[in-house]
Formats: structure tokens, C-alpha cells, sequence
């Protein structure tokens, strides 16, 4: 789901505003609705600016935003006081820049397991990402050069508030890439590992069918061989499936 506004608003003041107006006309044409009732959202980031046009973003879309943090420590305090929904977290955040967000949001998820948690990242943290993706629902990992394709961002937070496990296309690709000895990756054919990838995002066999404009028949037979090529089994829940790939991918 790449986006041709380029990434996110890290660069120019003219890019940023550019960023920002594209937000605020896809807010505007979506149905007001009411913030009383809607899940509500905490959102943990230092870039002030991408933190800014999600909070004026989200209530357009059905979010109650209950508090923004800048840090870590911040970010914490807000989910004990608020027990939000939703906590969408910057992986690397002040004061070092490195894992705080990540450390927040395994407090985060051992303390509040019904709590949503979308990690976000300028670059692929595979090795990191991969305990907290592997360990449960509710959860998604996206590139933030994704959150400029508003449609599938707002998509993304909904399927992981209702439960799913959501997985940025990059991260897969890296994982299916780094070939090992004997790997049963390598098993798969192309097709396979473009369905694999789109299984690791949480999507129907229906939806993979649309997404590769194939029927969903022909997803079916894919997933079939993809899971008997990598000795998993078949479930019917998606985000067990998912979880039973990211699993296997991480373990190898």
C-alpha cells in the first residue's frame, strides 16, 4: 500500500504542508461523526508535526485522540490514566532514540492486553518488532513512510481494534529474503511469497484475491501449499493463521 505522496513529513516545511492538506481533504470528505462512543486513541511520537496531523485527523474518522505523548514516560502515564483503545507508538523515542517505545509497549500490552498497539518505525525493525507481533492480536507494526495513505491507515487501525494482527509488507519481504541453508522458504514459488506477504497483513483470502485481481479459488490452493510447504496447520481464524506465519518466519 505504498503511497505516491512519498513518506511521511520529516523533510521540507513545503512537504509537510502538502502532507498535512492531503490529510485534512480525506478527513473532510468522510462522515462526521460523533466522538462520544468511538475508540478512543493515545498517540506516542517526538515528531510533534506527524503527531499533530493524526490528532486532527482521527476524530474525523470515528477516533476519540485522549492524549499525545512525546516520550515514553509520557506515553505510559497516559495509557494507566486512560486504558485507551488503541496506543499508536513510535518505536524509537527520546531520550536515547533507540527501543523506548518498544519497551513502552511491552508494558503496555503485559499490563492492558485489550489495548491495541500500533508500533510505527522509519525503517524496518525486524528483530525487534518481531517478540511483541509474535506474542498476540491486536497489534500491527507499519513503516510511517504508510501513514501517508490515509484510507489504508485508517483501514489498519480498525482491523487492529477489532482484534487483528497487522504486519507492514516490508517487514515480511526482509524476513522471506534473508535465505538460510535448507530454508522451506525457498520452497515457495513467487506467486506464494506474494501471497505470504499479504496473509502477514492480516488479509482474507478474499481480500488477497482482490489485491492480485485473481479469484479466490486460486488464493485458496495458494494458501493451502504455502502452509504445507512451511509444515504449518490450517486454521480458519485469520489472525491465528497470520500469527502461525510470522511465528515461523521469526523462528527461522
Amino acid at each position: 500500500m505504498p503511497s505516491s505522496q512519498g513518506g511521511p513529513p520529516s523533510g521540507s516545511s513545503d512537504r509537510f504542508l502538502d502532507w498535512w492538506e492531503d490529510l485534512r481533504r480525506s478527513a473532510a470528505s468522510r462522515r462526521a461523526v460523533e466522538r462520544s462512543g468511538g475508540p478512543t486513541v493515545v498517540l506516542a511520537d517526538d515528531d510533534v508535526l506527524l503527531r499533530e496531523g493524526l490528532a486532527s485527523l482521527l476524530p474525523r474518522s470515528g477516533y476519540q485522540v485522549v492524549g499525545q505523548a512525546g516520550d515514553a514516560r509520557e506515553l505510559t502515564a497516559l495509557v494507566r490514566e486512560h486504558i485507551p483503545d488503541l496506543a499508536v507508538i513510535e518505536i524509537r523515542m527520546p531520550p536515547t532514540h533507540s527501543l523506548e517505545g518498544l519497551d513502552a509497549a511491552r508494558v503496555i500490552r503485559q499490563e492492558f492486553p485489550e489495548t491495541g498497539i500500533l508500533l510505527l518505525s522509519e525503517h524496518v525493525e525486524a528483530r525487534h518488532a518481531m517478540e511483541l507481533l509474535a506474542g498476540g492480536n491486536r497489534i500491527g507494526y507499519l513503516l510511517k513512510s504508510r501513514v501517508t495513505d490515509v484510507d489504508e491507515f485508517i483501514d489498519t487501525l480498525g482491523r487492529i481494534v477489532k482484534g487483528g494482527l497487522i504486519v507492514d509488507p516490508g517487514l515480511v519481504h526482509e524476513l522471506v529474503s534473508a535465505h538460510r541453508v535448507n530454508d522451506p522458504l525457498s520452497r515457495l514459488s513467487p506467486r506464494e511469497r506474494d501471497v505470504l506477504a499479504l496473509m502477514a497483513e492480516g488479509r482474507s483470502n478474499a481480500g488477497i484475491a482482490r489485491r492480485l485481481l485473481v479469484s479466490e479459488g486460486t488464493i485458496e490452493k495458494h494458501v493451502r501449499s504455502i502452509l504445507a510447504k512451511l509444515d504449518l496447520e490450517e486454521t480458519e481464524e485469520d489472525h491465528r493463521r497470520v500469527l502461525a506465519v510470522i511465528s515461523f518466519l521469526h523462528a527461522h
